[in-house]
């Protein structure tokens, strides 16, 4: 339980409270998220490359926005989400993040981001004991002032440790199979896969690319430390998660989330993706394969909008996380 009593907690919610400012987009930052989340499109670090794409700066990840979080980009006396909610580290877990993307975030950008508390409430989480629940919108301008990104957090405290024990449902693989090996793995993998720009070119039941990382490492977790600013010690310290009740460490949600971008930025263009969010349904460990597959269940032929779903799954079909991406396509004519 929080260290703060429910009504406390309650009392803040509608307050809203800058948390992220003078937040630049630097090139070599921008650079070594893309390779924290194991994405190797030259986009992210190579100008020529963004420009034969037709952007005039280079493009950041989709959930670059997570390196906001370092202290060099958070006001005095703000820490983590801005709002003391008493929440113990050992027993905060990430259970959905989503974006809307008004545009591409680029190297140059200087952002500030105000976040508002938007819902707190407690409900029964099972073996895990009463979860209190949070939820936060985070509004992102540039230096124009004009709105570029807004995200949505849901946070959980657990009484206890989290048990991975999953349903079938949760550990059923894409398509009633399970995924043992990248050589299993149909869609085309990689930055081979074409890019579709245009409406025609896309139907429902098409998949996208698969993205396959082997064998997760504790330094992937200390990468991706380093380079988003998540830096509890439950992703890399063993006796504190042990501690708190876990088997071992284990990876950030949002590392997971990053890879899963992939699937998306590696189908689409990014200027064309508007929104993008995954749920959290399980925790990736190390000595995991994370395979990462999408489809599309949704085109708009009036507004142009592409409904796709995403599932990153280990490789032994236990769920990671589910997710979706909007994407706004054109006509060919």
């Amino acid at each position: 339980m929080p260290t703060k009593p429910l009504a406390e907690l309650e009392a803040m919610v509608g307050d809203s409270r800058v948390t992220t400012e003078e937040f630049r987009l630097e090139a070599g930052k921008v650079a070594e998220f893309a390779r924290a989340i194991t994405a190797d499109d030259p986009v992210f670090r190579d100008a020529a490359v963004a420009a034969t794409r037709g952007y005039d700066r280079v493009p950041a990840p989709l959930t670059y926005s997570q390196v906001s979080r370092f202290p060099r980009h958070t006001p005095d006396g703000v820490d983590g989400t801005g709002f003391d909610l008493g929440f113990r580290p050992a027993y905060v877990l990430h259970g959905e993040q989503h974006y809307e993307y008004e545009r591409p975030l680029f190297v140059g950008d200087v952002l500030e981001g105000t976040t508002t508390l938007t819902d707190v409430f407690q409900r029964e989480g099972g073996r895990a004991g009463t979860m209190t629940v949070a939820h936060l919108e985070t509004a992102y301008k540039d230096q124009h002032d004009d709105r570029v990104l807004t995200e949505r957090t849901t946070m959980l405290e657990t009484e206890e440790a989290v048990d991975d024990e999953r349903t079938a449902t949760d550990t059923a693989a894409p398509n009633g199979g399970t995924v043992t090996s990248e050589r299993d793995v149909p869609s085309p993998i990689g930055d081979e896969f074409e890019r579709v720009r245009e409406l025609d070119d896309v139907a429902v039941g098409d998949s996208g690319p698969t993205v396959v990382v082997d064998d997760l490492e504790r330094r992937h977790f200390v990468r991706y430390a380093g380079a988003s600013g998540d830096f509890n010690p439950i992703h890399y310290d063993e006796p504190y998660a042990t501690a708190a009740g876990n088997e071992r460490v284990f990876g950030q949600g949002m590392l997971t989330a990053g890879i899963a971008s992939r699937v998306v930025t590696r189908w689409f263009d990014l200027r064309d993706i508007s929104r993008f969010g995954v749920r959290f349904r399980s925790r990736a460990f190390p000595g995991d394969t994370v395979v990462v597959t999408g489809e599309v269940i949704g085109v708009d032929p009036d507004d142009g909008a592409v409904e796709a779903t995403l599932e990153a799954q280990t490789a032994a079909g236990t769920t990671l996380l589910t997710g979706s991406a909007t994407i706004q396509l054109s006509r060919s004519d």
